[in-house]
């Protein structure tokens, strides 16, 4: 795909737009499952829904189940067989700049949930070796199907904590709050989402942005990747990109011609998705997450890839 430059566009900008997306596109190509790892699924399936809280009581952010104290790799866990395995398994996003992004420098695929896992693998095989992590790149689509299927052990991939996923796969504790807002070129005069009644909005498929968008009747257009929405955008096919805060704000660092508009849509608390096979990985891993809030670590992330002055980590809460 070309990146028609608009009016007044430089044309280096416009060669730097195609040379990003492509890049991701080729890293998303080659990125495959583990060895031994069943294949991606590419189209979502329903999966049995496992003591799933009751819509009407269900509280996204206090739904995760409670750690037994410090991390533990006990025998018999979960944890012990990705330690026996040698590597954790996680699905993650490459196209997300500043949460899961492929730095073209380096290779490495990285940023603010990237360091989410490897606190995580630390914990299991008590040293910081890269080695101990393997990332597959997934889309917003695959995120649900591949943890349930078990191609990966968990997923960190800006994934909002919904009472409708809460069915199919179990999460975390709120690990990030974003809020969904609205990315516009400069030159647009809408001032939020209800000025785009009738007009085409981008969105990844699977994403929950797309629910949103369609609320406010405008017209959903969806795609595998953010990037791939940037790259509309800038063409001129879509007059908007609505999504989480923390994910237009890496599309905005990279294209000094948008701006985010229009107050917060919805809160969209973050959590690492896990199968519901495994309920003992999910309260190792908010243990994880609860020494991360407590000894620092947290805030020295948030600082690393959002900047200063850092947030404070959203306070666990948890089902009971």
């Amino acid at each position: 795909m070309n990146a028609r430059p608009r009016p007044g566009l430089p044309w280096r900008r416009a060669l730097l737009v195609v040379v990003a997306a492509s890049g991701l596109a080729l890293g998303a190509a080659a990125a495959a499952a583990a060895p031994g790892q069943p294949p991606a699924v590419h189209e979502a399936k329903a999966a049995k829904a496992v003591s799933a809280p009751a819509a009407e009581t269900c509280d996204p952010t206090a739904s995760s189940l409670r750690p037994s104290g410090p991390p533990q790799v006990t025998p018999g866990s979960f944890m012990a067989k990705i330690r026996a395995r040698g590597y954790l398994i996680a699905g993650v996003d490459q196209s997300t700049y500043r949460f899961g992004f492929l730095n073209p420098l380096n290779n490495q695929i990285e940023g603010f949930d990237i360091d989410m896992v490897r606190a995580v693998a630390t914990a299991i095989f008590g040293n910081s070796n890269p080695g101990t992590v393997h990332f597959k790149a997934i889309s917003d689509q695959q995120r649900i199907p591949d943890v349930s299927n078990g191609t990966v052990d968990i997923v960190a991939h800006t994934m909002t904590i919904t009472c409708d996923r809460l069915k199919l796969v179990d999460f975390s504790s709120v690990y990030f709050q974003a809020a969904q807002r609205v990315l516009v070129l400069k030159s647009s005069t809408a001032k939020s989402l209800d000025d785009l009644h009738g007009q085409k909005v981008c969105a990844t498929r699977g994403s929950d942005s797309v629910d949103r968008i369609k609320e406010h009747h405008a017209i959903a257009v969806q795609v595998p990747y953010w990037t791939d929405c940037l790259v509309l955008l800038q063409q001129g096919d879509v007059v908007a990109i609505s999504t989480d805060d923390s994910i237009l704000d890496g599309l905005a660092a990279q294209d000094p011609w948008t701006m985010i508009i229009g107050p917060q849509l919805t809160k969209e608390p973050y959590g690492l998705a896990i199968s519901k096979q495994h309920p003992e990985f999910v309260r190792f891993v908010n243990a994880v997450l609860q020494q991360l809030r407590t000894d620092g670590q947290w805030k020295s992330i948030y600082t690393r890839w959002l900047g200063s002055p850092a947030k404070d980590p959203p306070p666990a809460k948890y089902a009971g």
